[in-house]
């Protein structure tokens, strides 16, 4: 069973994006946990505390938060799941990884739902910043992916 976003929540984003590059190529440099500050500039640091596996944690600094997340659901090469709460925020955020049907491209779909207090008395706000946040993300990781290819 897919572990899934809270589709509920007030804030809810769904980006996705082509990268001209080998499956395998994407998935290792997303899911290289502690490494994500070196092409991410919206992660100042990462650590995974523990192997890439269900239940494992790791501990990330980005807009000025540091967030603890769980991996919740892991699919090698094709899924993978994470959540957390950070200052009253619940995050959920699912991410997938479609092989084009030459094999040599991927598209990759990130969703993210709030949910809180907090996200409640700033929804417009907070919206656009996940938006923002993981439109620069998919961007980070397809200029990554692509100059390694």
């Amino acid at each position: 069973m897919h572990t899934t976003i809270d589709t509920t929540a007030p804030v809810v984003v769904r980006l996705s994006t082509a990268i001209d590059a080998p499956p395998a190529t994407v998935w290792e440099l997303h899911t290289d946990i502690d490494n994500w500050a070196a092409w991410n500039g919206g992660v100042d640091q990462a650590r995974l505390d523990g192997p890439l596996e269900v239940g494992s944690r790791f501990t990330w600094l980005t807009h000025g938060l540091r967030i603890t997340s769980t991996l919740l659901e892991l699919v090698p090469g094709q899924r993978i799941v994470w959540g957390g709460t950070v200052d009253g925020i619940v995050g959920i955020h699912v991410w997938t990884f479609e092989a084009s049907g030459a094999g040599a491209g991927v598209t990759v779909h990130t969703e993210e739902s709030w949910s809180g207090d907090p996200v409640d008395a700033a929804v417009d706000e907070l919206t656009t910043a996940l938006r923002t946040s993981l439109q620069s993300w998919l961007d980070s990781l397809k200029a990554r992916a692509e100059q390694t290819a």
